[in-house]
């Protein structure tokens, strides 16, 4: 895999560190800090170092993640470089409860969006599948016909949906887990979880009246 903006981040401190005694253990520092304790230090200074250890600890999980949707090697390889870059920025100032389920949740989109750009028609089978299943949890069953038209609203409102909802009604909807595998992978509790996605389904189901009204 070829460098990344990290991994010349990594080297140009190992490089300038290189002959001080101390670079060892400002190493071992950095490696046992939580993850959270590393976003709140990147934050803080904006010093990539920080995030440079993020990505040693989750290259591989973001890699099988992009290979399980993409499945073309040099095209996750690509995409690992992608999502990394992109915590650059979205992580200045986004608050994180659970950065796994949170990176999780942004990988896998930003594969769903290149599958997008691939495709003709704009969505795959899947994507589309999966997104109505959220549409009919949303509205009543004798609606599905008139959402037909609103898949690209719902994904728009999925999108402004805040982190805790957006990840419980990802993983509930999209990857169709259960209410306990939901708590496994988020570390909410199950009251917390199943309050997510009620509000989670209110607010798509506003947002989604809303963007109707809008073009009326």
């Amino acid at each position: 895999m070829r460098c990344t903006a990290f991994e010349d981040s990594i080297k140009a401190e190992k490089k300038k560190f290189i002959y001080n005694p101390l670079f060892s253990k400002k190493r071992t520092d950095i490696a046992q800090k939580t993850d959270l304790e590393l976003i709140f230090a990147y934050q803080e200074n904006q010093d990539n170092r920080w995030l440079g250890e993020l990505y040693k600890r989750y290259m591989s999980f973001v890699y099988g993640v992009c290979l399980k949707y993409l499945k073309d090697r040099d095209a996750a390889q690509d995409m690992v470089m992608q999502v990394f870059e992109k915590l650059l920025s979205q992580l200045q100032n986004q608050k994180v409860e659970n950065f796994k389920s949170w990176l999780y949740v942004l990988t896998k989109n930003e594969c769903l969006m290149l599958l997008r750009k691939q495709k003709s028609q704009g969505h795959s089978v899947e994507n589309g599948e999966a997104v109505m299943e959220i549409a009919l949890a949303v509205h009543h069953d004798t609606e599905a016909n008139a959402l037909e038209s609103d898949l690209t609203k719902l994904e728009d409102c999925i999108g402004k949906l805040n982190e805790e909802q957006k990840v419980c009604v990802q993983f509930f909807y999209i990857e169709k887990k259960s209410y306990l595998e939901v708590v496994e992978l988020t570390g909410f509790d199950l009251k917390k979880v199943k309050s997510y996605i009620q509000n989670g389904r209110r607010n798509l189901k506003i947002c989604v009246e809303n963007l109707r009204e809008q073009e009326a």
